[in-house]
């Protein structure tokens, strides 16, 4: 009788360890997953906008960890959501509140310099000096063919608001020949 009062107990504690285990690996995989979907995301490209840089179906890390203490830098490619249309895009940042930008003969100039790119494809359309609102951003797709991004140089678009950045895009994570690969 006592070996089987011994041998119920040590069921019953195995039980209990048993079901610890599961309760522990739940919440842990609960807490992993609350932290990724507020820390990180992943995007589809859809488009030619950002080629160069990044191309049609291309799949994104989101990093959002830096929306909680910085605002976006010169030069930096966001998700923005855009409210008209409903959807994310994502795009280059070259002008912040206060800022002046135009282009002439296809060349961006910010604050009456030229831009330095490297990363771009086509040539920008003449647009006239605009200065950008504080707490905006002016941000542009790396392919400036006409007709291939839609931008803050479209009226339809215009300087985006900070708060409407969602993520910064980290780096390509697929396809596998770009994985991994930092976006500059």
């Amino acid at each position: 009788m006592t070996e089987q009062v011994l041998e119920t107990n040590a069921q019953a504690a195995a039980k209990r360890k048993e079901r610890g285990s599961f309760i522990r690996f739940v919440i842990v995989l609960a807490l992993a997953w609350i932290l990724i979907h507020n820390l990180f995301g992943l995007t589809r490209v859809s488009g030619h906008s950002m080629t160069p840089t990044l191309q049609d179906r291309d799949i994104v890390l989101i990093n959002k960890i830096p929306l909680l203490h910085r605002t976006p830098k010169y030069g930096d490619v966001i998700i923005i959501h855009e409210h008209e249309l409903g959807y994310h895009i994502i795009k280059r940042v070259i002008a912040r509140g206060g800022d002046r930008v135009a282009i002439q003969d296809g060349i961006i100039y910010v604050n009456r310099e030229p831009l330095a790119e490297l990363y771009t494809l086509g040539e920008s359309m003449d647009m006239p000096e605009v200065v950008i609102p504080s707490g905006e951003l002016f941000v542009v797709g790396d392919n400036r063919t006409a007709g291939e991004s839609l931008d803050s140089r479209d009226p339809l678009l215009g300087s985006v608001s900070v708060k409407d950045v969602k993520g910064y895009a980290a780096f390509s994570v697929w396809p596998w020949h770009s994985l991994m690969k930092p976006l500059q």
